[in-house]
């Protein structure tokens, strides 16, 4: 039996048919180059002349210099009671000038009857007419059918003719579609074998949505009995609660099932790959996406980052690297000496867990999440908290007073912050106002230390996040705040906690400073 399989992306076709997912014509463009490179087999574009965007992103991609993917164009079988060759939605996909022209039909006698209106004989002529049209013309057909397996389970024997149709008009591909995503694994394994008996594992792919919470596992088990063809979208991206998901799906199907394809050399590429898809959708990447997440190899437990340095294969399922991620530690109230020693060495310190100093640090880590702390996100402040406890940390201003007011006039809203340091032991007191109380605090202390270290004029804040830790106590409860910021060549994060926010705010926003401070 082969090993090899074609992969077929159609994040730009069914990925964005998904709630709060946009592409604009240039980041279509952008991904189908970036896809191409990779080493996908097939890229659906879109819907050709259903609306501007598409129009336009076809136009624009037949000038793509496209090394290895072959981009399709989608579409259904002709109408009802007309011909092929006088079809205007065919021809808009011939107008296309894609190679590949992915076709849409209907399996199931439901939807032959009360959705299309017309008989049986009438579809499977639909079908077979579309395929032979196209393929006429010098396009490859991929038949995509649809509600396949609710089809088959309601009228088998008309569901595989609908395929034969399919095949005898010219089709390359059958691919199977579980487009309600209600499908279960091992009926699904079941059906897909059969057709492969039919039609032969050459001829068979699979699509599947995750409606059910499944959409990876049925596209592997559709592989598992023969299927060679794999659809899927970036990320899991799709209508409702999205599509089989392609970037779990490679590393399953290469490193843990042993087949092949033209992008497994390029698995390293992976999570950077997920990573482009999320930054152009304007999606927060999901930390807990198998493979690619950042969550994915994470350690928080002290046994577990114990034994993971001792043999990474004891708690990680695979090398990390192998899909372009890797191994982090994280610190919390769980954590022992093995786990702060570990994390240190990820950040770049050497950090003895035989020291005495340890176990200050181990308890007041401890002390500080009970309170609320949180460093997960939060590397900096745990830079910090190490070289104070291992006595290297470094003053580079101490804080006397700050104060914040905050008022309104009318539809105009200002803050003005007050801060009053120690910087070479002299007393530095400034004033700047902001629209919000954590802009003006940022002015203020830039203000009062940029003179005296003008490497701060490159800090820029770039994410804050406040969680609220008690709500039983109303506007009374327990604040975290995480601040991430930026110099342009690094990023970190600062925490702080207090009942004030702006308390807890000014601690995480001063850490950020004095970390900055911190690498010269």
């Amino acid at each position: 039996m082969s090993t090899a399989v074609k992969i077929y992306d159609t994040t730009l076709r069914d990925g964005t048919q998904g709630e709060g997912i946009s592409f604009s014509v240039t980041d279509k463009l952008l991904i189908a180059e970036r896809l191409d490179q990779f080493g996908v087999d097939y890229i659906e574009g879109g819907f050709p002349g259903s609306n501007p965007r598409d129009i336009t992103f076809f136009q624009e991609a037949r000038h793509l210099k496209l090394r290895h993917a072959r981009l399709a164009a989608f579409g259904s079988t002709r109408r009802a009671g007309a011909k092929a060759d006088e079809d205007p939605q065919l021809k808009t996909l011939l107008e296309s000038g894609m190679p590949v022209t992915t076709i849409v039909g209907k399996t199931w006698t439901l939807h032959v009857t009360e959705i299309l209106r017309t008989t049986l004989e009438e579809n499977l002529a639909m079908i077979e007419d579309s395929a032979r049209y196209l393929t006429a013309q010098g396009r490859e057909v991929i038949h995509d059918a649809e509600h396949f397996f609710d089809g088959y389970k309601s009228d088998p024997d008309y569901a595989l003719r609908t395929l034969a149709a399919a095949l005898k008009g010219g089709a390359a591909n059958l691919t199977l579609c579980d487009t309600n995503g209600g499908t279960l694994v091992d009926e699904f394994k079941d059906i897909v074998a059969r057709v492969v008996r039919e039609f032969g594992a050459d001829k068979v792919g699979v699509h599947c949505h995750n409606d059910s919470g499944l959409g990876v596992a049925l596209t592997l088990a559709g592989v598992a009995a023969g299927a060679t063809l794999v659809q899927g979208t970036a990320n899991g991206y799709g209508e409702r609660v999205g599509n089989a998901n392609m970037t779990t799906i490679l590393p399953n199907l290469f490193l843990k099932m042993g087949r092949t394809a033209a992008c497994a050399g390029n698995l390293g590429q992976l999570r950077d790959l997920s990573l482009f898809f999320d930054e152009l959708a304007n999606l927060r990447p999901d930390p807990k996406a198998p493979f690619v997440g950042q969550s994915a190899f994470a350690h928080k437990g002290g046994l577990h980052a114990n034994a993971a340095q001792k043999v990474a294969r004891s708690y990680e399922h695979i090398d990390p690297a192998l899909v372009g991620n890797r191994t982090r530690v994280l610190v919390s109230d769980m954590a022992g000496r093995s786990s702060l020693a570990l994390k240190a060495k990820e950040l770049g310190l050497e950090l003895d867990e035989k020291r005495p100093e340890m176990k200050g640090l181990i308890e007041e880590l401890k002390e500080r999440e009970f309170r609320g702390y949180e460093y997960e996100a939060a590397d900096a402040s745990f830079r910090l908290l190490v070289a104070k406890h291992l006595g290297q940390a470094k003053t580079f201003f101490e804080v006397d007073t700050y104060r914040v007011i905050i008022e309104r006039h009318g539809a105009d809203l200002w803050s003005e912050a007050t801060v009053k340091l120690r910087v070479n032991g002299e007393i530095v007191h400034t004033v700047a106002e902001d629209t919000g109380p954590v802009g003006a605090l940022d002015k203020a202390l830039r203000l009062a230390l940029e003179k005296t270290y003008p490497t701060l004029r490159d800090l820029k804040l770039r994410d804050y996040k406040v969680r609220i830790l008690e709500g039983n106590s109303g506007a009374g409860s327990r604040t975290r705040v995480l601040i991430e910021s930026g110099d342009g060549h690094r990023i970190w994060g600062t925490v702080g906690v207090s009942d004030n926010i702006i308390d807890a705010s000014w601690e995480a926003l001063r850490e950020s400073v004095a970390y900055k401070l911190s690498l010269g």
